[in-house]
């Protein structure tokens, strides 16, 4: 870690801390705890976001987020639990075009990188890769849940809790998780596997998704939890 990032850490824990101590006092930080069935929701973690060179290249890939999903999906695998893999491209992605499924998000980021024609870009990265039965979901904009199936496919599966891991801990993460709660499931992020771009974001975020929108549990929390679980 740099200097600079040091530094950004230790404000940002000064932060926290006051932070908590007013949250408390006003009942926030409570626990939503794990359910009966879980299932694992992986945001965006496709070449474009996962390998270097990118727009969308996130840190933190290489040593902890493909790690740790290695040993979530062992886990969820094991008890023939529900995994979606979620990725991000469109069909149309010329700007000029009034027929883009890119919608306005076009003016804000560089999503007309991501060409539904390119499937290498948005293919989830092989270190991670899909099995069979293991749903793909591709969506257009930052949550998962947002004018996608996924929702439905999780009720019918009698999912009651999700493990959300991927990119970015500030925007499909986040939004992601905040979507998961207001459509009745226990959202869990899983820390170690959560990245962004920014120095301090996933700090921030997952501070923050902890006080108001789902609990932040560990790699080693999750997988004890799971291997807990009888096989489905």
């Amino acid at each position: 870690m740099s200097h600079d990032s040091q530094d950004l850490m230790t404000m940002l824990n000064q932060a926290f801390d006051e932070a908590t101590s007013l949250y408390q006092q006003n009942g926030f930080q409570r626990r939503v705890g794990f359910g009966k069935k879980p299932a694992l929701i992986s945001v965006d973690l496709a070449n474009a976001w996962t390998r270097p060179g990118n727009p969308f290249t996130c840190d933190k890939i290489d040593d902890e987020i493909i790690p740790g999903m290695q040993r979530l999906l062992e886990a969820f695998r094991a008890k023939n639990l529900p995994v979606v893999h979620v990725t991000t491209c469109y069909q149309v992605n010329d700007r000029n075009n009034p027929n883009t499924d890119m919608g306005l998000w076009h003016n804000k980021i560089p999503v007309d990188f991501c060409a539904q024609d390119n499937e290498e870009l948005w293919a989830i990265d092989d270190r991670i890769a899909p099995i069979e039965g293991e749903q793909v979901l591709i969506k257009k904009h930052a949550s998962s849940f947002q004018g996608t199936y996924l929702a439905g496919f999780l009720r019918a599966a009698g999912v009651d809790t999700v493990l959300v891991t991927g990119v970015t801990a500030s925007a499909c993460v986040r939004t992601t998780i905040c979507d998961a709660m207001a459509e009745g499931f226990r959202p869990i992020a899983v820390k170690e596997c959560i990245g962004d771009r920014i120095p301090g974001a996933v700090a921030w975020n997952l501070f923050d998704i902890d006080a108001k929108f789902g609990d932040v549990e560990t790699v080693d929390t999750c997988v004890d939890y799971l291997n807990k679980l009888e096989r489905q």
